[in-house]
């Protein structure tokens, strides 16, 4: 028999071998401590990537879940959801929630351990009983704000004094409060550091000297517009660690209690601000002063007259580096005083006083040489003279702010440019300031924030050299500055990447053109284009596909945005809170499809042609994160008083507006004359 053909034979058995081991998973491979920097990075970019990054894998998903440590959740009832989905979270923020129930507090999972801070300061809807659910999930909760919890009483504050180991806690604006339910929080959570009680009403000083007698580890303590008097004062300034005292508006504290302190008040305090308590003189600033040895800030802003007997005392001070004394009269030679007796001083406010002189404050500059922080705003008397002696004497500057010195001329504004290049932050608005002015500013490369709104004489020229040297820039105030257009705003966008906030209202010359450029600037979070009459929905397109991190919008009288733009809005601006819609051309329809965002809050939509009351109320009901809402008061008659109630209920707040049709625009310099008319009157 004729042997097989070789076709026909039967493969030979192989012995199969293992194949190469699987790779082992990227992320698997790295530390917790590494990923989570990466995720850092990547939040600091764009945090709407930690989204595409948890949907990438499974093993993403975990790792984008183990990271989280802030959540902040637009509705209520997705809560259990996020914390389940967020085991490692350690703060709430229900900021963005207008309206946070008992239900949903008593939701959180008994056990929560990792919650250490919970923000309830804009929300409504819950009493003592969502307290009392949260205290009991959420043992070792250390912060709790519930500022502007107008609804909440004492026995609110009872279940408060539960969470034991609270050491900051904000109560501002709980104006049931009263001593008795301060009482229960002074007993129950006697490790507390820092606590507000600014527009509590109701607490006397009852509770404020049973707090004082319970909580002596307290190193904040902002009392600010309360009743207290003399005798809870003195105990307040016996607490042992207290270093930051806020007074502001207390009305009570007056040149007797001040000068009643003993020598034993405490000696750690660094922060006091008394500004706005009326009824103290320099009698009582100089007695207190003599006894707070360590002060670091001293605010007497709105408070009494300056006196050189006064201003002497603060010799005793010698470590105080902040001196606010903004709306203060000085008397003569009171603010030489502050050159001769303040030396250490690095952060002074003069904003809105009366008695700033050229002579004087060229004194104190002079001596002042390692000032950081100057603010003149509104030092209407003072000219050239001064910013020579401040340029001069004060190199170091970081900051200086002098908006509406009306009488220093473009020359002089030079020299804060030539002299101060470290500095960050500069207000020159309403001044004589032109681009050869800004040409000098611009060699202030570290700039973040500049302000000169109202400048009438500059052009896109001084704003090409900010463009092009000030790459840090992060905040640009053009209001009215009716000379500059789409060119300017060009170069700024282009070499400013890290723009955040820019103001362009009533800056009539630019198009869309501006708002493309402005697109590519991705950090942009704030744009201000009111009166702005040449842009359109194209150039808002542009900014709602660009600019994601987009939160506030002020298109009022920008007749040319349409629901176009709105449609662009709802589909990219996932971030938007704020909008202003008066005087556009937008309907029912564009209203409707902004209602899509979720975490939308404020709405300005007075003199609207194309809303209809039907559309209103469908927008409205949809839109379930508004806590306000500005209306025509045309409006109100022709919207059902249960719709309205029903709103109300889920914590939005209606402010009705009753302001006459006026689409004219005034030129910016007829606008500027009409100004200072009032003023001068």
């Amino acid at each position: 028999m004729a042997a097989a053909s070789p076709a026909h034979r039967h493969p030979k058995r192989r012995r199969l071998s293992p194949g190469p081991t699987p790779l082992q998973p990227p992320l698997d491979s790295l530390a917790d401590e590494l990923l989570f920097l990466v995720l850092d990075r990547v939040a600091a970019a764009d945090p709407r990537a930690l989204k595409s990054f948890a949907l990438a894998s499974r093993a993403c998903h975990a790792a984008e879940s183990r990271h989280r440590r802030i959540l902040r959740p637009l509705r209520a009832d997705l809560l259990p959801a996020a914390l389940a989905r967020y085991p490692s979270a350690s703060r709430l923020d229900l900021s963005l929630c207008a309206r946070v129930p008992d239900a949903a507090l008593a939701a959180v999972p008994s056990g929560s351990s990792s919650l250490r801070a919970v923000d309830l300061s804009r929300s409504s809807g819950f009493g003592a009983a969502g307290l009392a659910a949260l205290a009991t999930a959420c043992p070792d909760l250390a912060d709790l704000d519930l500022s502007n919890g107008v609804h909440l009483g004492d026995a609110a504050a009872a279940e408060v004094a539960r969470m034991r180991r609270l050491r900051r806690l904000s109560l501002s604006r709980c104006k049931a409060l009263t001593d008795m339910g301060l009482g229960c929080v002074a007993v129950g959570c006697t490790d507390l550091r820092d606590l507000s009680l600014k527009w509590c009403l109701g607490v006397t000083d009852l509770g404020i000297q049973l707090l004082a007698l319970k909580c002596k580890k307290i190193t904040t303590l902002d009392l600010s517009y309360t009743m207290i008097t003399k005798q809870s004062f003195l105990a307040i300034m016996k607490l042992p660690k207290l270093q930051v005292l806020t007074l502001l508006g207390c009305i009570g504290i007056d040149d007797d209690a001040l000068c009643s302190l003993e020598k034993e008040c405490s000696k750690s305090l660094q922060v006091l601000d008394m500004s706005h308590c009326q009824n103290i003189t320099d009698v009582g600033v100089s007695s207190i002063v003599k006894l707070v040895p360590n002060l670091l800030e001293l605010d007497l802003s709105y408070c009494c007259p300056v006196t050189p007997f006064m201003v002497r005392s603060l010799q005793k001070i010698s470590k105080l580096q902040t001196l606010k004394l903004e709306g203060c009269k000085f008397m003569a030679d009171a603010l030489k005083a502050i050159g001769s007796s303040c030396v250490s001083i690095r952060e002074l406010s003069l904003s809105k006083c009366s008695g700033v002189t050229d002579t004087e404050l060229s004194f104190a500059v002079s001596k002042l040489k390692d000032l950081q922080k100057l603010d003149i705003t509104c030092c209407r008397n003072i000219t050239d003279v001064s910013v020579a002696a401040i340029t001069g004497s004060c190199t170091s500057l970081i900051s200086l702010r002098m908006e509406s010195c009306s009488h220093v001329s473009s020359g002089a504004l030079q020299l804060i440019g030539k002299h101060c290049s470290h500095l960050e932050e500069l207000d020159l608005t309403d001044s004589d300031l032109d681009d050869e002015g800004l040409k000098a500013v611009a060699r202030c490369s570290n700039l973040s924030s500049l302000k000169i709104g109202i400048c009438l004489r500059i052009s896109d020229e001084g704003l090409t050299h900010i463009g092009k040297s000030c790459p840090k820039l992060r905040d640009i105030d053009l209001y009215r500055c009716g000379g500059i257009s789409d060119d300017g705003v060009i170069q700024i966008a282009q070499g400013c990447p890290v723009l955040e906030s820019i103001n362009l209202s009533y800056c009539t010359e630019i198009t869309d053109r501006s708002l493309m450029s402005l697109s590519k600037c991705t950090k942009l979070n704030t744009l201000e284009i009111r009166g702005c009459p040449r842009v359109s929905s194209a150039g808002i397109s542009e900014i709602a596909m660009g600019c994601r991190l987009l939160s506030k919008l002020d298109i009022k009288k920008c007749f040319e945005i349409n629901d176009v733009g709105m449609l662009y809005l709802s589909q990219f601006s996932h971030c938007l809170r704020q909008i202003n819609l008066s005087y556009c051309s937008v309907t029912d329809i564009g209203l409707l499809s902004l209602s899509s965002i979720c975490g939308l809050q404020n709405m300005t939509i007075v003199h609207l042609a194309g809303i209809t009351p039907n559309g209103l109320i469908a927008a409205l009901m949809v839109c379930g994160g508004l806590t306000k809402v500005k209306l025509h008061e045309a409006f109100k008659s022709m919207m059902h008083p249960r719709m309205l109630k029903n709103v109300e209920a889920r914590g939005c707040v209606f402010q009705w507006i009753d302001k006459p049709f006026k689409v004219e625009v005034e030129p910016c310099d007829v606008w500027k004359q009409q100004s200072q008319d009032v003023l001068a009157r």
